[in-house]
């Protein structure tokens, strides 16, 4: 009992910045979507801030919490989170132009995370101004929750850029491919989410060096955090 709650900060800090960095990006797809002409997730009830209205059995409860356990147990502290929401329905019909409409909402959810790591950075001015004021334990879970919500931005919003349907990055390569292409290429998506899940989990454990999880957090999204550390005048 004394373990758990003392994996209760990290734990609430984990789950809330993995939640906001979902939802936010779900909801942004459907204001684009909105914005351009086309009001069905309005209709459905999907253009929400309610988490609740954006759940994926898998992608946010199974994954996120395997992960938060397995840190839990084994580093005894949260490193990386990952995991997706239910897609915002999006009716392309109702878009003015709907090959560049779609590809107009596919980025809004990528950019919104990118815009909310900026802003975790720049929350760290008056957290830090806070420093000696505020008690030591809420500073730690304070600059916690930045960083964890500036990771968790960073990987679900260059994650989903990946040119794989049905991710972002695979719709906005639709947008770009010839007409006579884009419909074999959208065939790819009902495997999608089976090829990403076999790339990123199983693969590394079928092979012997290979890990491209491991290689994109190193290369790619810690680049990615020191930019967004630098653009927000913390160094």
């Amino acid at each position: 009992m004394t373990e758990f709650l003392g994996w209760l900060p990290e734990l609430l800090v984990a789950v809330v910045a993995s939640v906001l960095a979902i939802t936010l990006h779900e909801a942004a797809h459907g204001y684009a979507a909105l914005w351009l002409g086309d009001d069905t997730a309005k209709r459905m009830g999907r253009l929400s801030l309610n988490p609740l209205r954006h759940v994926d059995r898998v992608g946010t409860v199974l994954v996120p919490g395997v992960l938060l356990l397995g840190q839990l147990l084994t580093l005894g502290r949260v490193e990386f989170m990952f995991g997706w929401a239910k897609p915002v329905p999006v009716d392309l019909r109702a878009l003015a132009n709907p090959r560049t409409g779609m590809m107009l909402v596919a980025a809004a959810g990528p950019a919104m995370n990118f815009a909310l790591a900026m802003i975790a950075g720049l929350l760290a001015h008056p957290l830090l101004a806070l420093e000696g004021i505020a008690p030591r334990e809420a500073m730690q879970v304070g600059i916690h929750f930045i960083q964890l919500s500036i990771l968790a931005n960073l990987v679900l919003g260059l994650f989903n850029l990946l040119p794989i349907p049905p991710l972002d990055g695979g719709r906005i390569v639709a947008g770009l491919l010839p007409r006579a292409l884009v419909l074999p290429y959208m065939r790819l998506e009902r495997w999608g989410i089976l090829i990403v899940l076999f790339g990123v989990f199983l693969l590394p454990r079928l092979t012997d060096g290979f890990d491209p999880v491991g290689w994109a957090l190193r290369n790619v999204v810690a680049r990615g955090f020191e930019l967004v550390l630098r653009a927000s005048g913390n160094g």
